[in-house]
């Protein structure tokens, strides 16, 4: 990569620098391509267009009287407005909260008082009317800007391009953040249990992290990242937005979730940052198209997947030659070039994290020529720890730390990191602060790893161990991940703390449960299909299948179907979607007494 490119640290100590430096750079490269809904066109915009609009809400937010350091909390989905208040926000010395879109009106309240905000950015009227009814809990808000249209009124609120100055603004762009060490955003991790901590992560975090990363990975300035990953959550924000900007990348805004795909095809990405849930999906619809194609076809796949594989092993340095190898070409044009196209055609690879990723996942889609890299971090750790760089990928681990990151693993078979991407702290919370950072500055994940060949490889979580009333511990998330593959689940939860076995509450992905209910002879859409012993059976039989390769102790004797999804909206996921466990057994406190009622 060119030098004139890359920004170095030494040149954009803080995030705001990065951006002024940035258009300097490349004043006319394409930076942000998003679509706009009016004229149903997507439109490209340059840095410098993308400064303009900065220097404008650096205005808005003087004239609105925000001082340095003051909080400014962000409920909008990804876009180039998401960006530009991010930035005219870090230039001021203010911080910026990013909240999840879809949260709800109380953990928002509770977030934006906690953090004592004095302006909140909303997308528009949906999220308008999620916080209407309480706005005056909202007690150190005095200004609701709405980014979209706002039909009712309110006097703290202002449409955007009321807020905005009329007049042309002629001021170049703040310098006013002081240093590097100086806070830059807060960011509440919604945890499993309890209220959410705010994790404060200065400039100079963010930045390490991403000159760290780039020494594992030659990114560009001819990239395209396709963003979809919510930008409230830390890595889409760090990898796909503040490392886009360091290399000069360009980054595309998704439109929504079920268009994907179609964005996929239109804008052609070079690069996604993605969890592994997308990934499974794809799989799960590509594994579902396959049993009714003929059984040439799926020996064809099967065998391009398997020839693809042992290929990436022997490229790998990890494998042998063999002779099949010379059935490749032929193969990945059959199959891995349109799997490939489906995906835009044009990626070099894809970052994954944020939670496991399924051996047989990677296996799909590195054996067709898609290379997936794991990568693993903590919103506290800026976030990424390590990664699998390309020509080192060891798909079953989370990869080798970055470079500069120290990783230990503890007594109790944790993993402990240190480095300069370690957070400042939790907001106002010094003692769960002192909980998570021990004196030798020792930051503890609360997951369990080994490492081998230099790579971590995450075994489960300290506090996700199931024990069963025989002793047996077993982390359930691996479980989990197989069971969510068959196309019949769409989420899973194991359970059995202090139980004599295994169960697990799974939601079933309604047109299968609907084709299933059909086969057994019962009416769909009937409430009482949930209940019904012969569904149930069924669908116990297909969950210990995806088992099977599991060791014995590891049988799921029961399950209880449910009759609605786990979300984020309903508090039974998290905003990064992890399960809150004990909220969840809480919720279905029924369902799980029925389960082992008699034991």
């Amino acid at each position: 990569m060119s030098n004139n490119t890359l920004i170095t640290l030494k040149e954009a100590p803080t995030l705001a620098a990065v951006f002024r430096q940035r258009v300097a750079h490349t004043p006319n490269a394409i930076a942000y391509i998003q679509h706009d809904t009016k004229d149903g066109q997507w439109h490209e915009y340059s840095w410098s267009e993308t400064a303009r609009e900065v220097i404008r809400w650096q205005a808005a937010l003087k004239s609105s009287g925000l001082q340095t350091g003051e909080r400014v909390v962000i409920m909008c989905k990804n876009s180039r407005e998401w960006v530009i208040c991010d930035q005219a926000t870090l230039g001021l010395g203010l911080v910026l909260v990013p909240v999840f879109m879809n949260d709800r009106a109380e953990n928002i309240n509770w977030i934006s008082n906690d953090c004592s905000a004095s302006l909140l950015v909303i997308e528009g009227q949906e999220q308008w009317d999620t916080l209407k009814g309480s706005i005056d809990e909202l007690e150190s808000v005095h200004t609701i800007v709405a980014v979209h249209e706002v039909k009712d009124q309110h006097p703290k609120l202002k449409p955007l391009q009321e807020w905005l100055p009329q007049e042309p603004v002629t001021a170049d762009l703040a310098e006013e953040e002081t240093s590097s060490e100086e806070l830059a955003t807060i960011v509440y991790t919604s945890g499993t249990t309890g209220r959410p901590k705010g994790v404060m992560l200065s400039h100079h975090n963010i930045i390490w992290n991403i000159h760290a990363a780039l020494q594992l990975f030659d990114i560009g300035p001819d990239n395209t990242f396709l963003s979809f990953l919510p930008l409230s959550h830390t890595f889409e924000r760090t990898v796909g937005y503040y490392l886009a900007m360091v290399c000069g990348a360009t980054t595309a805004y998704n439109r929504s979730i079920p268009q994907l795909a179609e964005d996929l095809s239109i804008i052609k990405p070079t690069l996604l940052v993605s969890v592994p849930r997308i990934f499974e999906r794809i799989y799960g619809r590509i594994m579902d198209k396959l049993t009714t194609e003929s059984s040439i076809k799926q020996k064809l796949f099967r065998s391009a997947i398997d020839i693809g594989w042992d290929k990436f092993e022997y490229d790998q340095g990890r494998g042998k030659w063999a002779p099949a190898f010379l059935l490749h070409p032929l193969l990945d044009a059959l199959v891995g070039a349109k799997v490939r196209a489906r995906l835009g055609g044009q990626l070099r690879f894809t970052v994954c994290g944020g939670a496991a990723l399924s051996p047989d996942v990677a296996r799909m889609f590195i054996g067709l020529g898609i290379p997936v890299t794991q990568g693993y971090g903590l919103t506290e750790t800026s976030p990424v720890i390590a990664a699998n760089p390309l020509e080192n990928n060891i798909p079953a681990s989370v990869g080798l730390p970055l470079p500069g990151v120290e990783v230990e693993i503890s007594d109790q078979e944790e993993l402990l990191t240190r480095s300069p991407s370690i957070m400042i702290g939790y907001w106002n919370k010094p003692e769960a602060t002192a909980d998570m950072i021990d004196a030798q500055g020792w930051l503890h994940t609360g997951d369990k790893a080994r490492i081998e060949d230099g790579h971590v490889f995450i075994t489960g979580r300290l506090k996700e161990i199931i024990v069963l009333s025989t002793g047996e511990k077993i982390p359930p998330t691996d479980m989990e991940n197989a069971i969510a593959l068959d196309p019949l689940i769409e989420q899973a939860m194991v359970i059995g703390e202090g139980k004599p076995y295994l169960s697990a509450l799974v939601v079933p992905n309604p047109e299968h449960f609907e084709q299933l209910c059909r086969s057994s002879g019962l009416k769909p859409g009937d409430a009482e299909n949930y209940n019904n012993e012969v569904v149930r059976e069924q669908v116990l039989q297909r969950v210990q299948e995806k088992l099977s390769a599991f060791p014995g102790y590891a049988k799921i004797h029961n399950v209880a179907i449910l009759n609605e999804p786990l979300t984020p909206e309903n508090g039974l996921l998290t905003p990064t979607l992890k399960l809150r466990r004990n909220r969840i057994l809480m919720y279905y406190t029924d369902e799980v007494a029925d389960l082992y009622s008699g034991h």
